[in-house]
């Protein structure tokens, strides 16, 4: 195997067990240095500490950290104590969860602005922290983990799925603002059997889920040759990428220019024959415009020819 990360260094949240645990211990197998965050990692003991321990017991580096990413002071101290160990920080592995998952008519608004505490603005914290740093550096990868809840939605996880697809619109414009700076944002989406998902799979599934299984595309992610403003899928050792669309649509004016009509054709505005994948937020407007001035021009090059006397404008 060929290390794909020898000497960057790469910060882990959430590190302590599941994926987290996995992320670290593949991305110190591909030569990085660890810092594994995790609450109480400073515990003798305590599940931070076992990582670190199987990194160096590998012949890697690896230090414990314990912030609470809901805390962007203990957040800006963790990325110092990397920075002491080791002079930079290559890799952001926003990993860092929780679940408080109910129908959203019995969930509690204090449940709601926690898990996107912990999800959403944990990402934003420690991205912050290390930003200036990787501009600096003129290197740097950020991989956010999104979800499937997120993308496409999952029963009693509106909190989750908000958190998780918050995350995307995250990725997609520091992807934009980083990129010429050399930082590459991208999103993982994994599915695996972690204590987050415990009871909620099928005992059968167990097996092909484990969260090793996912690490490889965190590589990819992390790696020199990583895209930008990608989101990835994985699991059980398989691969997909989801994209954000956008159909050709219609365009109304004049009498057309109604609700009404816009409820009749609205088949037509989800056809996703010649659907597109916009470069940024504003490639929306550019359509549009363009798709308006494109239905005004024949009206408006018929109406002038109709104007014009027989041999007008016409060449002797």
């Amino acid at each position: 195997m060929t290390p794909l990360l020898q000497d960057r260094v790469a910060l882990v949240t959430g590190a302590g067990r599941g994926l987290g645990r996995a992320h670290a211990l593949e991305l110190a197998r591909h030569g990085a240095r660890v810092l594994v965050n995790d609450l109480g990692a400073e515990t003798p003991g305590s599940a931070a500490q076992a990582v670190v321990e199987d990194i160096r017991q590998a012949g890697g580096q690896a230090l414990a950290h314990g912030a609470d990413v809901t805390d962007p002071r203990q957040v800006r101290t963790m990325v110092q104590a990397a920075i002491a160990q080791w002079g930079r920080i290559d890799i952001l592995v926003n990993n860092a969860g929780i679940l408080r998952d109910r129908s959203f008519a019995k969930m509690s608004l204090d449940d709601f602005r926690l898990v996107l505490e912990v999800h959403l603005m944990g990402s934003v914290h420690c991205t912050h922290a290390v930003w200036d740093i990787m501009r600096a550096q003129h290197h740097g990868r950020i991989v956010m983990t999104t979800s499937s809840s997120g993308l496409y939605g999952n029963f009693g996880q509106a909190n989750y799925g908000a958190a998780k697809m918050a995350l995307v619109g995250l990725m997609q414009t520091l992807a934009l603002e980083g990129e010429r700076y050399g930082i590459r944002v991208n999103c993982l989406a994994p599915t695996a059997a972690t204590a987050m998902t415990e009871g909620l799979l099928e005992p059968q599934a167990l097996d092909l889920l484990a969260p090793e299984w996912v690490s490889p595309a965190l590589v990819a992610l992390a790696a020199d040759e990583a895209p930008t403003r990608t989101i990835l899928l994985a699991g059980a050792g398989c691969f997909e990428q989801a994209h954000i669309t956008m159909t050709r649509g219609i365009c109304l004016d004049g009498a057309e220019l109604s609700a009404n009509a816009l409820i009749e054709r609205l088949d037509e505005v989800a056809d996703r024959r010649a659907d597109s994948v916009p470069a940024t937020g504003f490639e929306q407007l550019r359509h549009e415009i363009a798709k308006a001035q494109a239905r005004r021009q024949p009206c408006a090059a018929h109406a002038s020819d109709e104007g014009r006397a027989p041999d007008e404008g016409r060449t002797p």
